[in-house]
């Protein structure tokens, strides 16, 4: 009560007080705060009782007027009472001892908005950043201490001015041999220093405070074989276990700011002398195995995305409640975290970040969930990792994700060699295992991976394998067929083969558009000088590779290949923005420069796409969607061997080598037979056609469902191949000089 009335008869006495100047105001609010320690032996007090705070703030704002009424970064006589008389200094040692009790909250606050509200650089002077150093130490050594919130700003504020100087970061790097500071034994010293007289002019020389310091390099660090604490990261790492979430959320900005910061010094000292990699992966891994073991892949993939600093989420407001939604968001919301604060991490930083979560969680914790028998655990496990690749935007974690997923070779894939990476092998036989849902959810799972903007993941599926062309017959053209007409005689014309001919009428045609009627005449066989088929003709053997009592879009409105020209034209030119980065040559490689001598794989994926493209017609209807989205997907891919292997019907296959088009040659084949075996073949199959639309509602069961929905498959993808075709061709015309 008593120290009370003191502070208001003080306050009194110093409104009706003629000003001082600007240094004697604040020398004078200084030994206020001095002579408290001088004449008080009662420490047991709160400072809140006591003028400290009050003197304090007076201190912060007579140094902010002192700045504002001069030039931009010359400093003033009361900055300079405080940095000479290592006014921060003492400070600190009253915080760490928190005398009087509640101390280290007031010289918290005074440090922040010292260091807010001060313009000019303050860092660079060794009285600040040695106490700010100091101060720093002891910010989250007691979890859920009372001055967690005063802690975390005052972290925060110093990540700030790292951020706006990242150069002074090299302050930071402390030697873990260093000795503490004899000078400043605790409160006792300080009240010997207290007591001294003081002149309110420099110290002596040997005493004096430095000018403002040159951060030791990276280099002169390094001369050091003494490994470098990083004291703001372990103490903003210490406060990410708070159980306040808004400090947790705090910590993790402040770690987003120095991972960003581009010196290698503290890049390295990051990561190699901190525990942010264990903290990163050991809660991504916590928060995966508490999800449920068994959930709806539905609910993994229809969760609405959480930002990692907004996971406020509210289990009686959510209508779309289930099982494992809390501890799937928690996981999410950290992945995004993860994902976000390697994306802004200096360079080399961000590599061992994202190689810590591949070998600490997706080997560690992931690879096992993968790799189980249980279709149950399978299929969960699937459903996350495709959730995972959906939201990882990151450069350096993808590129280990995909690394994770499908190994780092690169030379082409051999039969012999496709289960030498068990994970990958995996993940493809999945697209083909024998539980429907698991084969779509991998399919699903692939369509995602192959539109990501990694060049290894094409390289590794695909493009390995086509890379020598070696899919082309390897005769020489004298030990070839003898030419009649400009054609092997045993080459089959499609436009007269008795399967395509009737829909080779003028109404089924593809009109030539202008850019190519002034081409000359060439067989279907012969390509272009350019090396491109004449693309009316590919297209045209798409569209009709179905024949006339197989198809049935005709006479539903709204179905025709027009339809698959707008949505072809947008996917090439996303296509075409992923790829343009990437060293892909915009003609084949010559077929000289080419090793056709070694046997052609088309490598394990293909080979299971086209197994399944193969059963088209005896698989379920949403199977054989998602093949056939993923085959698409791959031929909009603008690689030149791509579009030959996958959209040229006219390529001259070596022996025992299949393409898409051969594959659905075949089927069409076998579907020809099958159809004279099924009365009211067309019927039924419009009368599906329109079911499928929802144009006809649901009544008895028809004969040959699968089949009837695998025919209606086939011609819809037959139109899209065409479209894609068309489209490729007409924008790497309309872009060639």
């Amino acid at each position: 009560m008593f120290s009370k009335f003191t502070s208001i008869l003080q306050h009194a006495v110093e409104a009706l007080a003629p000003s001082l100047p600007l240094q004697e105001d604040f020398v004078y609010h200084w030994k206020a705060i001095t002579h408290y320690y001088i004449e008080t032996s009662d420490d047991k007090a709160p400072v809140t009782d006591t003028n400290i705070p009050s003197h304090l703030e007076q201190m912060l704002d007579i140094l902010t007027q002192e700045e504002s009424e001069r030039d931009s970064g010359e400093t003033g006589p009361c900055m300079e009472y405080l940095l000479h008389h290592k006014i921060l200094e003492t400070l600190f040692t009253l915080g760490k001892a928190d005398c009087p009790p509640g101390m280290k909250q007031q010289v918290l606050s005074f440090y922040t908005k010292l260091l807010g509200r001060i313009h000019q650089p303050l860092l660079p002077h060794i009285n600040v950043h040695r106490p700010v150093q100091k101060l720093i130490r002891l910010c989250g050594e007691i979890l859920a201490a009372p001055t967690e919130n005063e802690e975390i700003q005052f972290l925060c504020i110093v990540c700030a001015k790292l951020k706006q100087d990242p150069y002074l970061v090299n302050f930071f790097l402390e030697n873990k041999v260093k000795r503490p500071d004899p000078k400043r034994p605790g409160v006792e010293g300080v009240r010997e220093d207290l007591a001294s007289p003081d002149t309110g002019q420099p110290q002596a020389e040997g005493q004096a405070a430095e000018s403002p310091e040159e951060p030791k390099s990276a280099a002169a660090q390094s001369n050091n074989n003494n490994v470098n604490n990083y004291n703001i990261v372990t103490s903003l790492l210490n406060l990410t276990k708070s159980p306040d979430g808004r400090i947790v959320v705090k910590a993790c900005e402040g770690l987003m700011l120095l991972v960003s910061l581009p010196e290698p010094a503290a890049a390295k000292c990051l990561t190699e002398n901190t525990e942010l990699c264990e903290l990163l992966t050991d809660r991504l891994s916590a928060f995966y195995k508490a999800l449920p073991m068994s959930m709806d892949p539905l609910d993994i993939e229809t969760v609405e995305s959480v930002n990692w600093g907004l996971d406020v989420y509210n289990m009686k407001d959510d209508a779309a409640i289930f099982t494992g939604k809390r501890a799937l968001i928690s996981f999410l919301s950290w992945l995004d975290y993860c994902d976000q604060l390697i994306k802004e991490a200096q360079k080399t930083a961000a590599a061992v970040l994202a190689k810590a979560v591949r070998e600490r969680f997706f080997v560690a914790v992931m690879e096992p969930q993968l790799m189980q028998t249980s279709e149950v655990g399978i299929l969960t496990s699937t459903a996350l990792l495709n959730r995972i690749i959906r939201q990882v935007t990151s450069e350096a974690l993808l590129q280990d994700m995909v690394y994770f997923l499908l190994g780092e070779e690169k030379g082409p894939e051999t039969l012999a060699s496709i289960a030498q990476n068990p994970l990958r092998h995996r993940l493809i036989e999945h697209c083909d295992h024998l539980s429907d849902e698991i084969s779509i959810m991998t399919l699903r799972l692939f369509e995602h991976l192959i539109q990501k903007p990694n060049q290894h993941i094409l390289h590794s599926l695909m493009l390995r394998s086509l890379e020598e062309r070696n899919y082309l017959e390897n005769k020489p053209q004298e030990e070839r067929e003898p030419v009649e007409n400009g054609q092997p005689h045993d080459f089959i014309d499609l436009e007269e083969d008795p399967l395509f001919g009737d829909d080779f009428s003028p109404e089924n045609r593809l009109s030539s558009p202008d850019w190519l009627s002034n081409s000359p005449t060439h067989s279907p066989y012969h390509a272009k000088p350019d090396g491109k088929t004449e693309v009316h003709k590919i297209v045209n053997s798409f569209l009709c590779l179905v024949p006339d009592e197989a198809k049935s879009s005709s006479h539903v409105e709204g179905t025709g290949y027009d339809t698959y020209l707008r949505d072809a034209h947008r996917q090439f030119r996303d296509y075409c923005g992923i790829c343009q980065r990437w060293d892909w040559r915009g003609t084949p490689k010559a077929m000289e420069k080419c090793d056709l001598d070694s046997p052609f794989f088309e490598g394990h994926f293909l080979k299971v796409l086209f197994d399944r493209m193969g059963r088209i017609l005896d698989q379920p209807y949403d199977v054989n969607l998602h093949v056939t989205s993923v085959l698409s997907k791959l031929s909009l891919l603008p690689h030149p061997h791509m579009h030959e292997y996958l959209l040229d019907p006219y390529i001259n296959l070596g022996p025992g080598c299949r393409s898409l088009f051969s594959v659905i040659v075949r089927v069409v084949g076998d579907l020809m037979l099958r159809i004279q075996r099924i009365p009211d073949f067309t019927p039924k199959l419009l009368l599906v056609r329109k079911r499928l639309l929802g144009l006809e509602p649901e009544g008895l069961n028809i004969d040959h469902m699968t089949l009837l929905e695998g025919v209606i498959v086939l011609e819809e993808f037959c139109k899209e191949l065409a479209a894609i075709a068309f489209v490729k061709f007409h924008t790497s015309a309309s872009t060639s000089p």
